[in-house]
């Protein structure tokens, strides 16, 4: 993977590899843009197969925070960390406060976050070290039901966009990921009242524990997700689920969950979407109540403030729906314009010096 390239075309300001020689901690933090403010995105702990492969995906998340950031509304610009190893093995205090000091070490160019395989726990322990920390036990806690809460919004939206009715308790779904955050959003499509759900995962664990608190929720493999005759399509695992092999898989009518980097090819596979017409939400936008509330605590949280912010999703992809019908585009590129139109105004408006 030639980095320099990678990060020429996509606009990257800076890439950054760390290794603590005491707990083993070997690690790549991404900061994409900072136009609108200091890069913020969780880090993620993965038992990545390569560092070309960890590299990519920090590159690829760092990037689509930027544009989650703006687009919902956030003076934050995009970053990301990933850690490579087995959780179940390297996670400590040490570890987590020796990634810590790395944190400081940026200086407030980048805040980090809980993500896949962290906690607030562990956010804790980053906090003894740093100040450029955020999710924290004390403050907005665990971001997931807030995230799943965003989607809910979002998948009412897409309902009322697709169909003109936004009555969640009309339509099926097909779950793909039942983590915290996929749990959580099933509640709240269960609470109210949705026809059918279905879901798959891959952890045995997590299967056994979903069908024990929602045992009406139908499971189903990994495969057969994607082929269901369901309304809407909710990714919630890893990204890159959607591609050239697994679009033409799909009988539903909307994809709209939380996974990030949900489009394997963003160009080519927006575009396959919007010609099956399938209606996209752009993960960046439906996913952004994790961000929206930890970005709360940078200002003093108040869980109601929270709130009332996260339902502004539901208008947010109205426009952005509407935006790629005018300029005859897909959602995904429809998005891009909404968050760049933000960064470029923002950006203009900050063209003098003023001292604070």
């Amino acid at each position: 993977m030639n980095k320099f390239d990678y990060m020429e075309r996509y606009g990257f300001e800076q890439l950054i590899y760390f290794h603590d020689k005491t707990t083993g901690l070997k690690g790549i933090t991404v900061i994409h843009d900072t136009t609108l403010g200091p890069a913020l995105g969780g880090a993620r702990l993965w038992n990545y197969e390569s560092e070309d492969e960890a590299c990519l995906d920090c590159l690829r998340l760092a990037r689509g925070m930027t544009f989650k950031n703006a687009a919902a509304g956030l003076n934050l610009g995009g970053g990301k960390t990933v850690l490579i190893g087995d959780a179940n093995v390297v996670k400590s205090e040490a570890y987590f406060r020796a990634l810590g000091r790395y944190v400081q070490s940026l200086n407030g160019r980048y805040i980090t976050a809980e993500d896949v395989n962290t906690t607030t726990k562990d956010m804790d322990y980053i906090r003894m070290e740093t100040d450029y920390v955020v999710g924290l036990e004390d403050r907005s806690g665990n971001p997931s039901p807030i995230t799943a809460l965003g989607a809910f919004h979002g998948i009412r939206a897409s309902l009322q966009y697709r169909f003109g009715n936004a009555d969640v308790s009309q339509y099926a779904y097909a779950v793909q990921g039942v983590g915290e955050t996929g749990t959580a959003l099933i509640g709240y499509l269960k609470e109210a009242g949705a026809k059918k759900i279905y879901f798959s995962d891959i952890n045995p664990k997590k299967i056994n524990k979903l069908q024990k608190t929602h045992p009406e929720v139908e499971f189903v493999e990994a495969e057969e997700i994607y082929s269901l005759p369901v309304d809407v399509f909710v990714p919630c695992a890893l990204g890159a689920v959607l591609n050239q092999r697994t679009i033409p898989k799909l009988k539903c009518a909307i994809v709209a969950g939380t996974a990030n980097n949900v489009l394997e090819d963003e160009e080519k596979d927006g575009m396959l979407l919007k010609e099956r017409g399938i209606l996209y939400a752009p993960d960046f936008v439906i996913n952004a109540g994790g961000v929206i509330n930890v970005y709360h605590e940078l200002h003093g949280y108040r869980r109601e403030a929270v709130i009332k912010d996260v339902e502004k999703i539901y208008d947010r992809l109205l426009e952005i729906f509407r935006i790629a019908d005018q300029e005859n585009i897909d959602n995904q590129q429809a998005a891009m314009v909404y968050a760049k139109k933000r960064m470029q105004i923002i950006a203009g408006i900050r063209s003098n010096y003023i001292p604070r």
